[in-house]
């Protein structure tokens, strides 16, 4: 699964950091971002990752490849 942090949609909230640590750090003006190596997400932690999707109050948080590698529409 592929993920991204929308920059201009994010507010800052950490809800991603709060349910998904592993994939959702903060840079230095606390936005959250993807971790380093993380934007292709280990299927051990994509339950996570969607639950941090569905909880960014901005909707920042885009899943662009499901698991199996097919494209989602944004």
């Amino acid at each position: 699964m592929k993920i991204s942090v929308d920059k201009e949609g994010c507010q800052g909230h950490g809800m991603c950091n709060m349910v998904c640590p592993d994939v959702f750090e903060y840079d230095d003006d606390g936005f959250a971002n993807v971790a380093d190596g993380m934007d292709n997400v280990p299927p051990e932690l994509e339950e996570a990752a969607k639950l941090a999707e569905i909880q960014c109050p901005e909707r920042a948080i885009v899943i662009t490849q499901d698991s199996s590698g097919h494209k989602l529409d944004g």
